[in-house]
């Protein structure tokens, strides 16, 4: 090992830009990244590796024989979840950079003690005190949405109409084949659409992954499944649209879309 740390560890609360501060440093390949305690339809692992597909994102299973062994010229960046209790952390006993993201108005917290290093993120609202929020997860793999529906749904449940969101992440795919990125953190005005740069798949439903997150209080859960799987569309439907989009594209008997990133 070399005598500055190989792996980078970087927590914060949620909202406050963690990925999108890794994200920075991903470009080169040759580099890991690890997402401990999510599962594999995390948004953000799901993100980062459609994103940076020269990334390796680690299985947790093989984790800590990984990153034990790390040859010198690795570099692995690992994204805390707010959930994760800092002081328990199995990784805790490895060389590592420690990068805590706050928001301005934070000058002291558990991620300021934990961290060597502290940067400035979002300027978000933080968790309330001794009140953890819930963090709920839909998977979405082979669902495809009505963006008017959806649309409608998230500006609802980012507005509180079903508890206080203060987090609220996806990947979506949508008739034309596309797939997006949404994102929404309090305290940051709107909602926020990113194309994800992945073949179009305009046969059957896509097999990638994908799936929502929405971290807050109070949230009424069932009433979220129940309305979102009204934003999905039939079999039928579907494919009427992709017929459509076919013609459009000149993309007729398309199969290539049948190996679209997994």
């Amino acid at each position: 090992m070399s005598d500055t740390p190989n792996i980078t560890v970087v927590a914060g609360p949620p909202g406050i830009g963690k990925t999108t501060w890794i994200s920075q440093f991903l470009s080169a390949a040759g580099l890991g990244y690890l997402y401990p305690g999510a599962g594999a339809e995390a948004v953000d692992r799901l993100r980062i590796g459609y994103r940076f597909p020269q990334v390796s994102v680690i299985e947790e299973e093989a984790a800590l024989a990984l990153l034990s062994d790390l040859p010198e010229s690795g570099r692995v960046y690992i994204e805390l979840g707010f959930h994760i209790d800092l002081a328990m952390l199995p990784l805790n006993g490895l060389p590592c950079r420690r990068v805590a993201v706050v928001p301005p108005n934070l000058a002291e917290s558990e991620w300021h003690s934990w961290a060597d290093e502290v940067i400035i993120g979002n300027n978000i609202e933080t968790p309330q005190a001794g009140r953890l929020p819930s963090l709920w997860r839909a998977p979405l793999t082979g669902q495809v949405f009505d963006p008017p529906s959806l649309d409608e749904l998230l500006i609802e449940l980012t507005g509180g109409a079903y508890g206080q969101v203060i987090r609220l992440k996806g990947i979506f795919e949508l008739p034309d084949g596309q797939a997006f990125y949404v994102d929404f953190a309090e305290g940051i005005p709107g909602l926020e659409y990113t194309e994800l740069k992945l073949p179009r798949w305009l046969e059957g439903r896509p097999s990638r992954l994908s799936s929502l997150e929405v971290v807050g209080y109070d949230l009424q859960q069932t009433m979220i499944k129940e309305t979102l799987l009204l934003t999905c569309l039939s079999d039928e439907i579907l494919a009427q649209y992709q017929r459509q989009y076919q013609e459009h594209y000149g993309l007729e008997g398309l199969s290539e879309t049948k190996g679209a990133v997994a």
